[in-house]
């Protein structure tokens, strides 16, 4: 005789008057008078179980179980009494239970609340129980948000023309130069963990003109912010055949706008817990860096340094682009060249400057990108200028010699473009278990 099929909780409301077998985790256990009532927990939602004092085999099992039990019921589908004014919704139901089986248990009582509304926890705590704590449903909705992005990204990058790819993460040169990349040993001599996708990603426009990734970048920066991690998700693009890095920009805001609206369709329940919104897909403001710390001295009084702008700075800069254009996001163009990598391309009218950009999403920079060189000769001449070495990015101009159109891309921070949509404390909220200077486990 075959075994009955497993039903997920999603499906049971197709199955009113049938028997069915359920497998899940025990989110809340209830005893009222006789009866025990069971709210069931599976990969597709919640239901409630009810157990009758005629079922005294099931009865025994059920007054054993605790939250996060994991448990098999086998019971009829009854459909549950519709509440005025939810008249024409799907019928909600509830099981009767004929037989439940402990199948798996926590050992010791548990560290956190799992059913809580809202964990009222201290980030180190969180992190500390991260496994149980992510069975929280407002701290699983982040990363069945954060799913969908990374859905959505492949989405409109497959649809506009992108070939995915996957480079090494081991490489032989720092790919941005500078202090910020973690050494390995690799057999008898020195490697560097890919600070991004930068160099292969061009190589592989050579070959498929748009290609894209999403894949792990290591920084090594001794950060002690609620923006920065040593590990990370990047969402990097690269595309061919441009005529000026407003085409990348072009192309990054439809990405965005794509990514947005996707998460706002299909995530309503879980922004709800955040009482959080999407953007509106109004058009990005492009304003040159220079420009926007004119703003910042003339509306804020702040002065900056190094022509930079830091982080109290791009919350001004945000306040006041949504303020003035009702933009959640704004480009910021041309960095000068001494705070950008030695591939980005120098300004035609002012090489003091770049064809470079940084995308702001509500007061956070979470892309930065531009378009590349690609002369042979004005690549080589841009790495002496940095004071690398050429013998270093050897296999990285070779890629140059064998022909390459005009160019641009960007990098993406996954993780920031969730922590600024649902307003969350420190981007650590929303990487799955994150890696900083004090953390390597769990």
């Amino acid at each position: 005789m075959k075994a009955m099929e497993r039903t997920l909780i999603g499906e049971a409301s197709q199955h009113i008057g049938a028997v069915v077998k359920l497998r899940g985790w025990v989110h809340i256990r209830r005893d009222h008078g006789k009866l025990i009532f069971i709210e069931l927990r599976d990969r597709s939602g919640k239901l409630q179980l009810v157990v009758l004092p005629d079922k005294p085999a099931a009865t025994l099992v059920a007054k054993e179980v605790r939250s996060e039990f994991l448990v098999e019921v086998t019971g009829l589908v009854k459909e549950r009494p519709v509440k005025a004014g939810q008249e024409g919704v799907a019928p909600a139901v509830e099981i009767e239970v004929d037989k439940l089986i402990i199948v798996g248990r926590p050992e010791g009582e548990l560290p956190i609340d799992v059913s809580a509304l809202d964990l009222d926890l201290n980030l180190e705590t969180l992190l500390n129980y991260r496994t149980v704590a992510l069975r929280n449903d407002k701290v699983r909705a982040i990363f069945e948000i954060y799913s969908e992005l990374l859905a959505a990204y492949d989405e409109v990058m497959r649809a506009g023309g992108f070939v995915e790819i996957k480079t090494p993460k081991i490489l032989e040169a720092a790919t941005e130069g500078g202090a910020n990349f973690f050494k390995i040993k690799y057999f008898d001599r020195d490697a560097f963990l890919a600070q991004s996708p930068q160099f292969y990603k061009q190589a592989g426009m050579s070959v498929f003109e748009r290609v894209f990734e999403i894949g792990t970048v290591f920084r090594a920066e001794p950060h002690f912010t609620t923006r920065h991690v040593n590990e990370y998700t990047g969402l990097d693009a690269e595309l061919g055949f441009i005529d000026s890095v407003e085409d990348v920009m072009v192309e990054l805001e439809k990405t965005m706008q794509h990514m947005f609206r996707r998460i706002g369709e299909r995530c309503s329940a879980q922004l709800g817990r955040y009482e959080a919104v999407v953007p509106e897909a109004v058009a990005i403001p492009r304003i040159r860096l220079s420009e926007a710390l004119q703003i910042l001295k003339k509306e804020y009084n702040k002065e900056v340094e190094n022509e930079d702008i830091d982080g109290e700075g791009e919350r001004m800069i945000c306040e006041y682009i949504k303020k003035t254009s009702g933009s959640d996001l704004v480009f910021l163009t041309h960095y000068p060249a001494h705070l950008r990598p030695f591939y980005s391309m120098p300004s035609v009218d002012d090489p003091k400057y770049t064809e470079t950009f940084d995308l702001l999403f509500r007061g956070l920079e979470i892309a930065s990108g531009g378009q590349r060189i690609h002369s042979v000769s004005q690549l080589t001449a841009s790495i002496e200028k940095k004071g690398l070495r050429l013998d270093d990015f050897k296999h990285y101009i070779d890629i140059f010699r064998f022909g390459v159109p005009p160019h641009g891309g960007w990098g993406l921070g996954s993780e920031r473009i969730v922590q600024k949509i649902l307003n969350l404390g420190s981007i650590k909220e929303a990487v799955l278990y994150p890696r900083d200077v004090k953390r390597l486990a769990p």
